[in-house]
């Protein structure tokens, strides 16, 4: 890599060129640019319906529990569809696909920021459009995550995903103050409404794109059977693999457990440390810094592949974080210790992509992902559900630190099964292990 380079510095030079090697392909540089755009409007939207949320169910005493019911009906659909949605993927073009769905995404939005603007909202409405979200999400997600290697190949598979990683987190350290600061001059809607906007990026980029729709797999199952069978074909597959099976239960333990931020932030902003919607917005993007900065490590060191140290690591480091972060009653303190929450929890949860992406075979893609998608979104309401109920009981301090707790012993636990594992012949083993 940089075989040329022999000034002083070139090592540094090396770093910088390689965190950015996924943008020689003109296809993901438009990507990336209107995802640059569109992410900034997600992270508005999130911030801007968190707030509704509490804002229309202030003074009740089951604030907290329908903060969560909010964001476990956006992730429901994944939990109910996102297997089969995997055979779905692996059948279309899937630029095609997000044309589509990045469309019906803007439509939602607006439909949204109508309500709030007009003060017709409701938080039924809030639920309704939330499980809509889902819907749409639960065929985008696996989408946009099998779409990669079709913009950049297996060789700049990491630093494409590394790097998408980055923009979504210097997403969130944006999206959250300007959404902050817009709420408390104007309100809620235009949150809204500029989310909306921000899809016409994407969308732009995706038709520009010169791309051949790439062979898709062609399938006989036409029945509800036939399906099932598919995607009870790509859970087979996961089994048998280790590479897939371990990353995937790990973070399906941390996702529902510890990273619970949608709900946990805004409750320890209000209740611990008495803070409003600009406080709120920058604990978000303290937290959008960490991974900001993670993201950016992760692509610039992405010619080495994914780790287990890292992986593990994240993991654990992100469970104590989150536990100390509970107990902070300084603001500033409890900005710097999310500044390193988010370092590694990005680490992590990037780490876990590309682990299962390498390891898993083109014509499994879909189905493969739709599982990440699943246990990465579609587990979303059971953890919203426990952090709003455990906060209820014991309040957000309490709540995070169990959370933590619950987090590194699950951590412990999937290494010692790992380790297990290994000393045993595998049936199968699609890629060499991790370093």
């Amino acid at each position: 890599m940089d075989e040329g380079t022999t000034v002083n510095g070139s090592r540094g030079g090396r770093r910088i060129g390689a965190a950015f090697t996924a943008l020689r392909h003109r296809n993901y540089r438009l990507f990336f640019i209107g995802q640059c755009v569109s992410l900034i409007g997600t992270w508005m939207q999130s911030i801007g319906q968190s707030w509704l949320v509490l804002t229309l169910t202030e003074g009740q005493p089951d604030a907290p529990f329908k903060l969560g019911l909010v964001t476990a009906l956006q992730f429901l659909p994944m939990l109910l569809f996102a297997l089969f949605a995997g055979t779905f993927v692996d059948r279309f073009p899937k630029r095609r696909v997000l044309l589509a769905t990045q469309s019906i995404l803007a439509v939602l939005a607006v439909a949204l920021a109508t309500l709030t603007l007009t003060d017709a909202v409701r938080y039924w409405h809030i639920c309704a459009l939330a499980v809509l979200l889902g819907l749409v999400n639960t065929i985008d997600m696996p989408t946009r995550q099998a779409f990669f290697v079709e913009m950049v190949g297996r060789e700049d598979l990491m630093n494409a995903i590394g790097l998408n990683s980055t923009i979504f987190n210097l997403a969130r350290i944006v999206g959250p103050a300007i959404a902050g600061s817009l709420i408390g001059l104007i309100g809620i809607a235009p949150c809204f409404y500029l989310n909306a906007a921000s899809f016409l990026a994407v969308i732009a980029g995706l038709a520009m794109m010169r791309l051949p729709d790439a062979p898709v797999r062609k399938s006989e199952a036409r029945t509800f059977r036939g399906v099932a069978a598919e995607a009870a074909e790509g859970l087979a597959y996961v089994r048998r693999n280790p590479e897939l099976l371990y990353p995937l239960l790990l973070l399906a333990v941390v996702n529902v457990f510890v990273i619970n931020f949608s709900v946990m932030i805004p409750l320890f902003a209000t209740q611990r440390l008495g803070q409003d919607a600009t406080g709120y917005g920058l604990l978000m993007t303290s937290l959008g810094l960490g991974s900001f900065l993670g993201a950016l490590r992760i692509a610039a060191t992405s010619r080495k592949g994914p780790s287990r140290v890292v992986l593990f690591g994240g993991a654990a480091g992100t469970s104590v974080l989150v536990a100390v972060a509970g107990f902070q009653t300084v603001y500033a303190v409890a900005c710097a210790v999310l500044v390193a929450v988010g370092f590694f929890t990005i680490s992590f949860v990037t780490t876990v992509n590309t682990t299962v992406q390498l390891a898993t075979e083109d014509r499994m893609r879909g189905r493969v992902m739709s599982l990440y998608t699943l246990v990465f979104g579609g587990f979303t309401p059971f953890g919203s559900l426990y952090a709003g109920k455990f906060t209820e009981l014991a309040g957000v301090t309490g709540c995070m630190a169990a959370s933590g707790a619950i987090g590194l012993a699950g951590t412990l636990a999937v290494l010692l099964l790992l380790r297990r594992s290994a000393r045993r012949p595998q049936a199968v083993a699609s890629e060499p292990p991790l370093p």
